[in-house]
């Protein structure tokens, strides 16, 4: 391979069990795919969604047909089997078949869920494409940007059948060169890649990618300390306190080679209360709010995490999502939260409330420091640690009165955050594990659904959000955090709160 300068390296501990968009599930496969393939559109390190194959769109009034434009001049890496040219151009047939392939039981791809709500599509001409949905879905074009629904080549799909996964060809900045299992995986840059950097000169700026499989984060990290890799991602409890302070930022060891980018990452962990509880504690307002005004989040992030986690004064809507509000939510106020404290106590004339928190052991010691935190502004808290799947299932079936959760974005819109407060989707049907109910909320969120104003439609979010927060079912703890290292001759590597890894503007020097 040529000089090493233009060669990217990263290590992939999980390993990569499919090259195939269709099977892109977990973040190994989708930071392969990623390089190789392209969809109708993509998203933009603020998820805002742009323009890629498809040059451009229009939704139509009723919010149903979505009609795309494609580019002319987009080419399907090089192979034999297209005859003589070795390529050809894509055309709107292409996603015809590319989604009908998501759709086939035969493929069992599990990426189909992503046109759940999709009536019909078709490919009106060679440059445009049409996706009917069944009821209005503003988050739809944010699905389109996952890499199951990037565009493959049929004649390519079909020579190959499921060894597609090994031999995969698109239309990405970098297009497969070799993968020994288990070993290496090698890419190469894409000389006719389509999209070119805002002074027009051609993407990606890398000649090659190069992927190991060293299992574990402590061989990775050494491999990164001794300059054999140029990227880590992730905190890991391995290595977090050899690289950062207790602050969090990069000791002096490190600093004259090692940058660190850090983001909000969409994932917000939070206590839940189980609103149809009978236990008066949990069913007091005063109560819930009392906890929510009762620790100090920034303190408890800096003990527990190095600083990494963005404490979570606003809402459930991440830091990092269009609709997020610092404002909404509760900071430090142990006065206050001693104050509804006495209250609670004077209303039911108990005069020793107590919660019990359920958690599982990795997240003992957030509930503990909370317990303590708690337990000076006159609360009783008991702790209780099961494991993950039992919890998982006591908290679908009401069995829980407060517990410890997280939600992780399954598609970049608030909308899938708002989710869990929509009174239809009450658990075990749906992921509303509080059973909160409000006419007001649910009356918003389905309005939200018919709005196609992106602006307006994040203003909905915010005050379905506050609202929630008015009435306190959750104690949101933190907003994750997307933290990577790189070597300090990697530019270009931005970070996104999908944590979806991008390299074709990256320049190593």
């Amino acid at each position: 391979m040529n000089n090493d300068s233009l060669v990217f390296r990263y290590n992939e501990h999980k390993n990569i069990g499919s090259l195939d968009p269709a099977f892109s599930k977990d973040i190994a496969d989708i930071w392969a795919t990623n390089q190789l393939f392209n969809g109708l559109v993509q998203m933009d390190d603020h998820l805002n969604v742009q323009p890629c194959i498809a040059k451009s769109w229009t939704i139509s009034e009723d919010a149903l047909t979505y009609s795309f434009l494609l580019r002319n001049d987009v080419y399907f890496h090089k192979d034999a089997l297209f005859g003589k040219d070795s390529t050809r151009a894509v055309f709107a047939k292409d996603f015809e078949y590319s989604l009908n392939r998501l759709l086939d039981p035969q493929v069992a791809s599990p990426g189909g869920w992503v046109l759940g709500k999709v009536d019909s599509f078709k490919a009106v001409n060679d440059t445009l494409f049409q996706i009917q949905l069944k009821q209005p879905f503003p988050a739809f074009l944010g699905l389109l940007t996952m890499k199951y629904c990037s565009v493959v080549p049929k004649e390519i799909v079909e020579h190959y059948g499921s060894d597609f996964r090994s031999h995969p060809i698109g239309t990405g900045p970098f297009k497969f060169k070799r993968w020994e299992e288990n070993i290496k995986l090698v890419f190469r840059k894409n000389n006719h890649y389509f999209e070119k950097d805002k002074k027009g000169k051609a993407l990606p700026y890398l000649e090659a990618v190069s992927i190991t499989f060293l299992p574990d984060k402590q061989s990775e990290f050494l491999q990164f300390a001794q300059g054999n890799i140029d990227f880590v991602s992730g905190l890991d409890a391995s290595y977090k306190d050899e690289i950062l302070t207790a602050d969090g930022q990069l000791r002096s060891l490190y600093k004259n080679d090692v940058n660190m980018i850090r983001g909000p990452y969409l994932n917000t962990e939070y206590l839940a209360f189980y609103m149809d509880s009978e236990i008066p504690e949990i069913q007091s307002e005063r109560i819930r709010k009392a906890i929510n005004y009762g620790f100090d989040r920034k303190k408890m992030m800096v003990y527990l995490r190095n600083g990494v986690g963005i404490p979570a004064n606003g809402g459930f809507i991440p830091k990092g999502l269009p609709g997020y509000n610092e404002t909404i939510g509760f900071d430090f106020q142990p006065e206050k939260a001693k104050q509804l404290i006495a209250e609670f106590k004077k209303e039911s004339a108990n005069k020793t409330p107590e919660i019990s928190i359920t958690t599982t052991g990795n997240y003992l010691s957030f509930c503990e420091y909370i317990q303590r935190e708690l337990q000076k502004i006159g609360l009783i808290v008991n702790v209780d640690v099961i494991p993950a799947a039992t919890l998982k299932d006591a908290k679908a079936n009401g069995k829980l009165s407060l517990f410890r959760a997280s939600w992780v974005a399954d598609y970049p819109d608030a909308e899938n955050y708002l989710s869990l407060y929509y009174s239809k989707n009450f658990a075990p049907n749906g992921p509303n594990y509080t059973h909160f109910k409000s006419d007001l909320f649910d009356m918003w969120y389905e309005k939200a659904f018919a709005e196609t104003n992106t602006t307006k439609r994040e203003r909905l979010y915010t005050k379905m959000d506050s609202l929630v927060m008015h009435e306190a079912p959750v104690v949101p703890l933190f907003y994750d955090e997307v933290v990577r290292f790189t070597r300090k001759n990697v530019n270009g590597l931005g970070i996104n709160p999908i944590n979806l890894l991008e390299l074709k503007q990256v320049k190593k020097n």
